[in-house]
């Protein structure tokens, strides 16, 4: 039999963003067979965020050709992991988008609305669009769903996508060579949950990857416990009432806001809260809940059993849902208390800063902090503690209450994410720590090292290493 040229077996990983930072996810990988042809597929596209949802440096032309790829898969539908995939259609790429369904459902959702997003600023700036409707819809003629656990092959690479129980849909990346059962294993995380999820099932295990990439959003911290926010979340309510205040919070449309509608339903039904208004003031948000209303296969056992009995699980008495520009603007004329859940979560942008203006210079109300904030964001300013920020060119006083809570968070603090990474302790030769700020992703490569004993390297945006699979 002809001996395979070692050359076959090597595997180029790039990093190309959320490299000691958390937006703009975007990594190649490249393997060049004996022949000399290369497979060259990149694992999400994401743009980058922080003190607006496009930053400049989305506008420069990718560190690769486009048209050379083969495949892009994605890992999940935040704009941080696919936010620049329509602009890699427009600068060339002719292949195939790989992800799961209800990643490629919400895609279409997030991508057309955050065109809507990027135009104003474009307009705002007197800048060119870095993308436009046409190609949104090219990306999405050439994405393919794929189930989890449905493995497929791009060129010399085999892939398999693992539920990361992140967001519904959400996906872990497995990597092997194509026709190769001896081959090593890389492992791309996406962004792993923060199970037990109250709707999603726990992220999967993985017990035998060889080189693992892995996000380190909150590697240097615990979340609070679930419960502990969830009494949070019921006395904030119950404060709001007493002071007649407002409570706004500012959640991503995808998982925080259908898991925060769920404990609403909760503390409603079970009489823990009184009835107040609760306006769901984002487009988005309710369009994407009507996707995972269609995706119900996707949730845990215990959500499935509450189905069961007919219960709507993101409905409750009280709930306005708030479509139009006009039913948002009339929010303001509806009395106190009330609860507003608007986008975007790090208030970069959305509805969610009309009402931060209008109510964050009276102390009677709340502005509850439940997703990560960026470096740069409104929202990590005041996280920080600001006492005025700059709201749509106004300096807007901050006397209300700024809080937040860790056990809504759809990430997986540092133990979970050690806890990932230990399935797979006795098999693992290299790691790679990306999609963190340097200080959490230096912690946790420091703590894999020290509490572990294995090699992990915090990766910078333009590293390249290479590997044998």
């Amino acid at each position: 039999m002809k001996e395979k040229n070692i050359s076959e077996n090597k595997v180029k990983i790039y990093f190309h963003g959320a490299s000691g930072e958390v937006t703009g996810s975007n990594y190649l990988l490249e393997l060049e067979a004996g022949d000399g042809k290369k497979t060259k597929v990149l694992i999400d596209c994401g743009l980058y965020q922080g003190g607006k949802v496009c930053e400049d440096k989305n506008r420069e032309p990718f560190p690769y050709d486009p048209a050379s790829l083969d495949a892009v898969i994605v890992t999940h539908a935040h704009l941080d992991h696919i936010g620049r995939v329509p602009k890699l259609k427009k600068d060339g790429f002719k292949g195939k988008i790989y992800s799961t369904y209800p990643t490629k459902d919400f895609a279409n959702l997030m991508l057309t609305d955050s065109l809507g997003v990027l135009t104003k600023e474009a307009a705002r700036e007197g800048l060119e669009l870095i993308y436009e409707e046409k190609d949104v819809q090219a990306a999405m003629a050439a994405w393919e769903a794929k189930e989890y656990e449905d493995g497929f092959t791009i060129g010399g690479l085999s892939f398999l996508l693992r539920d990361a129980g992140h967001i519904l849909g959400s996906a872990i990346v497995e990597v092997k060579l194509a026709e190769n059962a001896d081959s090593k294993k890389i492992v791309f995380s996406g962004d792993l949950g923060n199970s037990p999820e109250p709707l999603l099932r726990e992220t999967s295990r993985v017990k035998d990857a060889n080189y693992l990439i892995i996000e380190s959003t909150y590697g240097d911290r615990l979340h609070e416990d679930r419960a502990e926010s969830d009494l949070k979340l019921e006395r904030m309510i119950e404060d709001i009432v007493v002071k007649n205040g407002v409570l706004m919070i500012p959640a991503f449309s995808l998982e925080r806001t259908q898991k925060i509608l769920f404990q609403i339903n909760n503390l409603i039904e079970n009489g823990r809260i009184p009835k107040i208004p609760v306006f769901l003031d984002s487009p988005l948000s309710i369009k994407a809940t009507m996707v995972y209303k269609g995706y119900s296969k996707y949730y845990n056992n215990d959500v499935k059993e509450i189905m069961l009995e007919d219960d709507d699980l993101f409905s409750f008495t009280g709930l306005v849902q708030t479509l139009e520009t006009e039913e948002s603007k009339s929010i303001a004329n509806k009395p106190s208390p009330k609860i507003i859940i608007a986008g975007s979560g790090m208030l970069n942008g959305g509805r969610i800063l009309h009402h931060a203006k209008k109510y964050l210079p009276d102390k009677n109300n709340v502005l509850l902090l439940v997703s990560y904030q960026a470096a740069g964001s409104l929202g990590r300013q005041l996280q920080e503690g600001a006492k005025a920020v700059s709201i749509m060119g106004e300096t807007v006083p901050v006397l209300a209450k700024v809080a937040e809570m860790g056990g809504y968070s759809s990430h997986a603090d540092a133990n979970g994410l050690f806890s990932f990474v230990d399935h797979s302790a006795d098999t693992l030769l290299k790691i790679f720590v990306a999609h963190g700020e340097l200080k959490a992703g230096s912690f946790f490569a420091q703590r894999l090292k020290d509490y572990a004993g294995l090699d992990a390297t915090v990766v910078k945006s333009g590293d390249c290493f290479e590997v044998e699979l």
